[in-house]
């Protein structure tokens, strides 16, 4: 993919950072001698999410070095700084070592803690998406949210177990069976499939911050809204709630939130 020169200076390069990891991760992708190793907090990790943040950290520093990085596999350096990296180098990991092609790449820039802009790159079906919070596109098409009514939606969660398991379960089985359609096409692809309208709500009762700063400009100059579980500030939340319209975003926070009488 040819990247448009006349895109900012940053939008240039995290789409950059975008391609050249792409190439490390799908050279690892069915790669029968993949190497799985656990973390601490019992997710996978392979070899192929540390190259490709090593290989992504060591083009920030060399283009920005005054920059500061955040990312899922080693940590944060400078995050003090005015302008700040989030790395995910495969967000959905259990997809990726299973050879299925809903994982993606998160990039996110912040100023001063607000989110410039995000990148969702899909390297195995080649789509990259990126937004700035006013506008975002698609392979450098612009893409919007669609808008449809709760009960015409097609909702998407990563893990339902997860509902169970950090959040109140029942609201979230009323939500879906008041849908026409619930999946889980997780992962960054969730967020991605509502902000370019073929889905129009994605839940995450627990994210960190590489999961959901990235997605925030993509959402929002796509149309559509992202909230924490109860509809506070995304920027620190440890949840995600998106919609592709601010009405049926309201709908879904208020039926998440059944016994908060001001959400």
């Amino acid at each position: 993919m040819t990247i448009d020169p006349a895109l900012d200076r940053f939008q240039r390069f995290a789409l950059d950072l975008a391609l050249r990891s792409a190439d490390v991760i799908t050279s690892r992708f069915l790669a029968p001698d993949l190497t799985v190793d656990t973390k601490t907090d019992s997710t996978p990790v392979t070899e192929a999410d540390r190259d490709a943040e090593e290989l992504m950290r060591a083009l920030i520093a060399k283009e920005f070095p005054d920059h500061g990085i955040v990312g899922e596999e080693f940590g944060s350096e400078r995050a003090d700084s005015e302008f700040v990296w989030i790395l995910d180098p495969i967000d959905g990991t259990r997809s990726f070592v299973a050879g299925c092609p809903l994982f993606g790449t998160l990039i996110g820039l912040t100023r001063a803690g607000v989110p410039l802009l995000g990148v969702i790159h899909q390297p195995v079906l080649k789509q990259l998406m990126w937004g700035d919070g006013t506008t975002t596109h698609l392979n450098g098409t612009p893409v919007t949210t669609r808008r449809r009514e709760l009960s015409e939606s097609l909702v998407l969660a990563t893990d339902i177990t997860h509902v169970a398991r950090y959040r109140d379960e029942a609201p979230f089985r009323q939500l879906i069976g008041d849908a026409e359609t619930f999946r889980t096409w997780g992962d960054c692809y969730g967020y991605m499939l509502v902000a370019r309208g073929l889905a129009d709500v994605m839940l995450d009762p627990i994210v960190n911050s590489w999961d959901i700063i990235p997605v925030i400009p993509v959402l929002r100059g796509a149309g559509g809204v992202i909230t924490d579980w109860t509809g506070g500030d995304p920027v620190s939340a440890s949840s995600a709630v998106a919609a592709a319209s601010t009405e049926l975003h309201s709908q879904v926070i208020q039926l998440l939130n059944p016994k908060t009488s001001n959400v």
